[in-house]
């Protein structure tokens, strides 16, 4: 069921988005060469401790995950583009890093991502992180009433075919609320004028994603992982996301 929020509503799950923007700025700052992934958890998790925030994902168990997900941050390194489980890995020159990261503040849900590259970038690393930012811009630029979902979808298809990408719809886009998934889905490829009409209340999150040379996913054997089948890598940018009358609202908006 899709459930549209109040004007009260979207102003309460201001406090979420902002945390939720202010743990990824300071997830950026500190990943750098000699980082270990488990101590940018560690970090995630101590600043849901002091916010007296929730996590979504500790004990985050859908149907495709092999177990409840264990920590407070997705941690996704090169090949692999969503869902990376933190584990003993200490961040090399030159790594391509998504972080992943929602939480509950108050009872509202709020989720983001960002890509970055520590130490010294590829160029084509920085070309695949500036396609998903413009996608995610492009799908804001259209996130109106009076759209539909398809409009988003086409929008972050047009930025990505423009580079020569290919796009997995599989996984994308989704509702926000009290919970970190709900209804609708809202695929990274689509037909504008289709789908759920974007509405004032509505509150979704915008998650475009993509893989240099393919758009085929196998999952590690920790049971989480997503990484290309190739083994290109991946860029991932997302923001929570409220339509109201006139522009919409980026609750996770960082600086």
């Amino acid at each position: 069921m899709i459930e549209l929020k109040t004007p009260a509503e979207i102003q309460a799950m201001r406090p979420a988005g902002r945390f939720v923007a202010e743990v990824l700025t300071r997830l950026q700052a500190e990943a750098a060469v000699g980082v270990n992934l488990l101590d940018l958890d560690a970090l995630a998790h101590e600043m849901i401790r002091q916010r007296g925030a929730e996590s979504c994902y500790i004990d985050y168990h859908p149907s495709f995950g092999a177990m409840p997900f264990g920590k407070v941050l997705c941690t996704s390194v090169n090949d692999a583009v969503l869902h990376g489980l933190p584990h003993d890995y200490t961040l090399r020159n030159g790594d391509l890093l998504s972080l992943d990261f929602a939480a509950s503040v108050e009872g509202w849900v709020s989720d983001s991502a960002v890509s970055l590259v520590v130490g010294t970038p590829r160029e084509e690393d920085l070309r695949l992180i500036d396609t998903a930012e413009r996608a995610l811009d492009a799908a804001l630029s259209v996130a109106r009433p009076g759209g539909r979902i398809g409009d988003i979808s086409a929008a972050i298809a047009a930025v990505a075919r423009a580079q020569g990408l290919s796009i997995n719809t599989d996984f994308g886009g989704h509702g926000v609320g009290r919970t970190m998934h709900g209804e609708p889905h809202i695929p990274n490829d689509g037909k504008a004028g289709r789908g759920f009409p974007l509405r004032p209340g509505l509150v979704i999150a915008i998650e475009p994603w993509f893989l240099h040379s393919t758009d085929r996913l196998f999952t590690d054997p920790d049971g989480w992982t997503l990484r290309s089948v190739d083994g290109s890598r991946g860029a991932h940018a997302e923001h929570t996301v409220a339509i109201t009358d006139g522009d919409p609202i980026v609750l996770t908006a960082r600086g």
